[in-house]
């Protein structure tokens, strides 16, 4: 695999980028900018090397068309902040504002396109048209590095396509998430723990299944636990429950009892009558994770549980976090996921936050990124590489070296 130095002398050629630019935003202001601030170092690199740096990136799930509430013009002015200098937006991705844009750039100068997804050519099913989206961005540029890692599990247009068609190399960001995830997977220091959470059994199925055969240790916490707890006997109350998965789950907890894998769900749970909302206060209570009442739902674990969690953590030499352990954006049910969060701050060995929620809640809770061996970009992503699942944006990379 390629990085930026395969590409050879970078001074006026035209550098296609796919970063991960996806950002929350309230209206047009950016709420968290942990992506922008990770893509910058590749940008940079590509700029002081004379590059005229052309980055493209989607934001949201528009359907295929353009939709000003998921424009990337707030993404350029922050890149624009962060980077230091101006920063050229084109209106279009890759109609006459791109070309004008890109044409108007000099060596060093960086410009962002308008979000990709705005065009159906970027997420359609057919080859045919996700080529043919291709061949117009790859008519923009001389090279294209891929560097959005949040996205490389994704056959799309300017993640899968372009790379066939451009010289390409790998960006940094890509290159330093595939690494620590190969830690992960390939002769991991050990005690190596796992910890899941946030929503659904379903999402994680697979990453399950495949570290159920690695792991020394699987915390469960967060809206997955009460399918695992339904697996077990227990009543749940309102809680989130996946019914067409109990059978899993009880499978999986059979398995790791007959494979000496310590699997640890929670003992006491956070309940609330009513799921959190701005027009009524919080009202939690504990309860024992085997007495959840008929008429609450459990929205945290609870502190006896986040102390045994952290136990279970003080002594691991590799830790993989993905998914928050309650609804952490309430201070009421935010305390599991900080118990996780601080724990993992002092590991001694390899930590790893695995992307998407669990990297928003190490930010929202106001923990210093520094403390974690590593924060992914791309949660998604990083559970198909732990599943042992090939990502197209990387395959395509590596038969293209």
């Amino acid at each position: 695999m390629s990085g930026l130095e395969s590409l050879g002398d970078l001074r006026g050629k035209r550098v296609l980028v796919r970063s991960d630019l996806n950002v929350p935003l309230a209206g047009t202001t950016i709420t968290d900018d942990g992506r922008i601030r990770a893509s910058v170092p590749t940008i940079r690199a590509l700029a002081d090397a004379g590059a005229r740096v052309i980055v493209t990136a989607h934001l949201g799930r528009p359907k295929g068309a353009p939709d000003p509430a998921y424009s990337l013009a707030p993404v350029a002015a922050r890149l624009g902040e962060l980077l230091g200098q101006p920063v050229a937006f084109a209106t279009d991705t890759v109609g006459e504002s791109a070309e004008a844009t890109v044409a108007a750039l000099t060596d060093g100068q960086v410009a962002v396109l308008e979000n990709v997804r705005f065009n159906e050519g970027e997420t359609s099913k057919d080859d045919a048209v996700r080529g043919a989206f291709a061949d117009q961005l790859a008519a923009l540029a001389d090279a294209f590095v891929s560097d959005g890692f949040g996205v490389v599990h994704r056959k799309q247009a300017s993640v899968y396509d372009v790379a066939q068609r451009l010289p390409s190399a790998m960006g940094g960001l890509v290159a330093k998430e595939v690494d620590v995830l190969r830690r992960l997977t390939v002769d991991p220091a050990r005690p190596y723990v796992v910890v899941l959470g946030g929503s659904k059994v379903s999402d994680k199925l697979g990453v399950i299944d495949n570290l159920l055969g690695k792991a020394d240790r699987l915390l469960i916490g967060g809206g997955m636990v009460f399918t695992f707890l339904a697996a077990q006997g227990h009543e749940v109350g309102k809680s989130l429950l996946e019914a067409d998965q109990i059978e899993t789950c009880r499978g999986y907890l059979e398995r790791a009892a007959a494979t000496g894998v310590e699997l640890l769900l929670p003992t006491d749970i956070v309940v609330d009558t009513e799921f959190p909302s701005a027009d009524r206060d919080p009202q939690p209570e504990v309860v024992p994770a085997s007495a959840i009442p008929a008429d609450s739902l459990g929205l945290d674990i609870g502190p006896a549980s986040a102390a045994a969690f952290a136990a279970a953590l003080a002594d691991a030499q590799t830790v993989f976090w993905n998914g928050p352990m309650g609804v952490f954006e309430t201070p009421a049910f935010a305390d599991g996921t900080r118990a996780i969060a601080q724990a993992l701050t002092a590991v001694p060995g390899l930590s790893v936050v695995g992307g998407g929620d669990s990297a928003a809640a190490v930010r929202t809770l106001g923990f210093d990124e520094t403390a974690f061996g590593h924060i992914s970009t791309g949660g998604g992503a990083s559970l198909e590489f732990l599943e042992g699942k090939e990502l197209p944006g990387i395959g395509v990379l590596e038969q293209s070296a």
